[in-house]
């Protein structure tokens, strides 16, 4: 069977799902880069290791990205956020409460303070607050002790990691002929840029784009085929891409984020349009795409339009990333299912059968398509339309058959083995 058919045929990926589901265990200088100038992993299709194996790890920590490697994960993705000092370390957000132990640090008690990040108030401790070795004197704890009890055992062991030393991760890892890249995303860069302010009061006034090509460019890192940059705003990708690359003499692929289409909002959008900002000069052509333009009120949903995504991928963009259950919606299950027979009903969505039109549009318009995230636990899987409780193996073959070509996965060992079983199933019966 060919693979671009099965890709791109609904009716086949459907018809693939379904028997995979009931087999499988509950458990140019100024253009941007394209898909082709990716070097193909097991037929193009990649698994991202979020936040590294953040299914077995604290999140965000070396050994979670070593481990993330060794699983086999084709990418290893940090989120980046700032120091004091300007260093770019690896943390879910520049709110370091749940990932650190620094509460228990007596000595940063009067650092605890309440920002407004992305328009929320925050109350916590800050990365932009802490120097480099300040940070390096904490220690990773697990993010969601509940979910992940078994994960706590490694509470105070990690180092939080600069951004150059998951770097250095990846290229001393890549050997044997295996290449390792490395998908960062740049957290809040509107705030880091230009509404935060550190402890004191001082602007914070660091640009993530930039710091993040500095490290590139100093780990001679520049192989376009080993990095994703990506983002839930639009305007550093555009900075990123127009100006930033250009400069460094760089050109990397650039991933827009998505977040749920049907509520939330593009913060640097609504901030520049609150700031009376000329939005045509920021986001140039992209203004006349959406009905009624940009705005304050502007959804991402407005973002995933045909016009819209066209041009995101004419001046910007290699590919996007939104929010798994947008592609596939969820209805409610009530009650609750325990699926996995440990006498706890946490199973709680079933797909409604429907696969949302941006998916199509997306890879029509040629952009490669990443959904997130995809995680192993009772709490985050669904069912099928059919009621038949689903894996997150069985998931991720669902989403290589309707087309993405990769998915951030908190078990990358997994995804692995769901695209072996994908590819398994692709290959002509002569072959198996």
């Amino acid at each position: 069977m060919n693979l671009r058919l099965q890709l791109r045929s609904p009716k086949l990926a459907l018809a693939l799902v379904a028997g995979m589901l009931l087999a499988l265990p509950i458990s140019a200088k100024d253009r941007p880069v394209t898909d082709a100038q990716h070097a193909p992993n097991r037929h193009g299709l990649i698994v991202i290791a979020h936040r590294g194996a953040s299914g077995y790890r604290p999140e965000h920590t070396l050994e979670a990205y070593r481990l993330a490697i060794r699983m086999g994960a084709d990418f290893i993705e940090p989120d980046l956020v700032a120091t004091k000092d300007g260093v770019l370390v690896a943390r879910h957000e520049n709110e370091i409460s749940g990932t650190t132990d620094v509460a228990s640090h007596p000595g940063f008690a009067s650092r605890k303070t309440t920002k407004a990040i992305d328009g929320k108030p925050v109350t916590g401790w800050f990365t932009e607050d802490f120097t480099l070795a300040e940070l390096k004197t904490l220690r990773a704890r697990e993010r969601i002790p509940a979910v992940r009890p078994d994960n706590t055992r490694f509470d105070g062991m990690y180092q939080v990691p600069t951004f150059a030393e998951v770097v250095q991760l990846a290229k001393r890892e890549s050997r044997g002929g295996r290449v390792i890249g490395v998908y960062p995303e740049t957290k809040h860069p509107t705030y880091f840029a230009r509404e935060g302010r550190r402890l004191d009061g001082t602007p914070i006034g660091i640009s993530l784009g930039a710091k993040l090509l500095e490290v590139l460019v100093a780990e001679g890192f520049t192989d376009p085929a080993r990095v994703y940059i990506q983002s839930f705003e639009v305007e550093n990708l555009l900075e990123l891409q127009n100006t930033l690359m250009p400069a460094a003499g760089v050109r990397y692929p650039l991933v827009q984020l998505f977040d749920d289409i049907h509520s939330a909002k593009p913060y640097d959008i609504g901030y520049n349009a609150r700031s009376g900002i000329d939005l045509a000069r920021v986001y140039g052509g992209l203004v006349a795409q959406v009905d009624g333009g940009l705005g304050v009120d502007t959804l991402y949903g407005a973002l995933a339009s045909e016009a819209a995504l066209g041009w995101m991928k004419a001046n910007y963009a290699t590919g996007i990333g939104p929010w798994k259950a947008n592609l596939l919606p969820r209805v409610a299950l009530d009650p609750k299912r325990d699926a996995n027979g440990d006498g706890k009903a946490e199973l709680a969505t079933r797909n409604n059968g429907r696969v949302h039109p941006m998916l199509g549009r997306a890879l029509t318009a040629g952009l490669v398509v990443h959904p997130y995230t995809l995680r192993a636990e009772e709490p985050y899987l669904t069912q099928t339309p059919s009621g038949v409780s689903q894996s997150v193996i069985g998931e991720a073959v669902q989403l290589y058959s309707l087309g993405a070509q990769g998915f951030f996965i908190d078990q990358p060992d997994q995804g692995v083995a769901a695209r072996e079983a994908f590819l398994d199933l692709n290959r002509p019966l002569r072959e198996r």
